[in-house]
């Protein structure tokens, strides 16, 4: 049983720059979460935290409700995979994943069984005896994981993990690292910059900008409800398309455009008549046969789906993409008509979503 409670954590640097603000999050027994943002936002900072790598300049760190903030690395009972593998190129991919128990002096015996049983879950059983040159890159990836996996810790803890392999064997290691998550059931914070990895692996997603959460949820929480125009445009591919917009009666009027809206619709922006929101439109939730003119500059056919990318007709600032279902062949300069199937509404100062009744 692991459960880990972050509370209140800040990050807060000696030159007085501060990489994360309040922090807040209870994880629970055999959760896998990851903390997606991009470049910078602090999500492997946080993770440094909870690992005892970094200093927790404010805030408590609680481990099965015991408090951590202040135990060292080496007695959290946690295990880290890092991006860069960290193998030892003069060891066998045996004695690089019975390491840290051969440092404990733990029994031969043990070790072994230990080992073996990683082996096996990994599918490294006819690897053993290899250096981590002879191995591919998900290889050394798995025989990471593995090390981890001997001690049997509390957490485990990726760093970006899979950055450093190529597009195929991110996938099929993305799937191995679920795969392993089910076998074990063991508490996993996981941390990448790639939105992918964080809708397909997430029990639930922390969302990251500029040191701050933006929201906490289940993958299909922030896919479907965002909590503001950031979150919208980070989670979901391609990202969701942003126009400025007037309220006005049944429609949205915006700049050489207008949109109806549902008798819903109209409810939940009844606060908002005659004044300025963002219309919010993924991709995916658009469709041909509608009455928004769109000028097309480049098809994109991705097989099932194509991404037909051009801006809103006379108005060359507002670029637009569509995911639309079959194969498409439209051509530079031809012109499409489109409907949105779905919208999502933001307030224009502060960017947070707009609900119901909300103002």
């Amino acid at each position: 049983m692991a459960e880990l409670s972050l509370q209140h954590l800040d990050k807060i640097y000696d030159n007085n720059v501060q990489a994360v603000f309040d922090f807040n999050m209870d994880v629970k027994d055999g959760e896998l979460i990851v903390l997606v943002g991009p470049s910078g936002c602090g999500k492997s900072t946080t993770l440094r935290m909870v690992a005892g790598l970094e200093d927790i300049s404010r805030g408590h760190l609680f481990l099965n409700g015991r408090d951590i903030t202040k135990t060292p690395a080496k007695d959290r009972d946690m295990a880290m995979v890092f991006q860069n593998y960290a193998l030892y190129g003069h060891m066998t991919i045996y004695e690089n994943m019975a390491f840290s128990l051969t440092l404990r002096k733990e029994d031969k015996n043990v070790i072994h069984k230990k080992v073996m049983a990683a082996a096996e879950i990994l599918d490294l059983t006819n690897q053993l005896n290899k250096k981590p040159n002879q191995l591919s890159g998900g290889q050394r990836q798995r025989v990471a994981m593995g090390r981890s996996i001997v001690r049997n810790p509390s957490v485990f803890l990726f760093d970006e993990p899979l950055s450093n392999l190529d597009a195929k064997l991110r996938g099929a290691t993305r799937r191995e690292i679920l795969l392993l998550h089910k076998r074990l059931g063991a508490t996993m914070l996981y941390v990448t910059h790639d939105q992918t990895e964080a809708l397909t692996l997430a029990d639930r997603i922390v969302c990251m900008s500029m040191g701050h959460v933006q929201q906490i949820g289940t993958p299909m929480e922030l896919y479907d409800t965002p909590n503001n125009t950031f979150v919208a445009g980070f989670i979901g591919l391609p990202p969701m398309n942003f126009y400025p917009v007037t309220v006005k009666d049944g429609e949205l009027a915006g700049q050489g455009f207008s949109v109806p809206l549902t008798e819903a619709e109209r409810d939940t922006l009844s606060d908002y008549a005659n004044k300025e929101i963002i219309l919010g439109v993924r991709p995916e939730d658009m469709t041909e046969g509608g009455t928004l003119p769109v000028d097309v500059v480049t098809n994109e056919n991705l097989g099932m789906n194509t991404l037909v990318h051009g801006y809103i007709a006379g108005q060359h600032g507002l670029n637009i993409t569509a995911k639309l279902r079959g194969w498409k062949d439209y051509r530079n300069g031809d012109g499409v008509k489109l409907q949105f199937t779905r919208k999502h509404f933001f307030d224009k100062d502060t960017t947070n979503a707009i609900r119901k009744g909300a103002k």
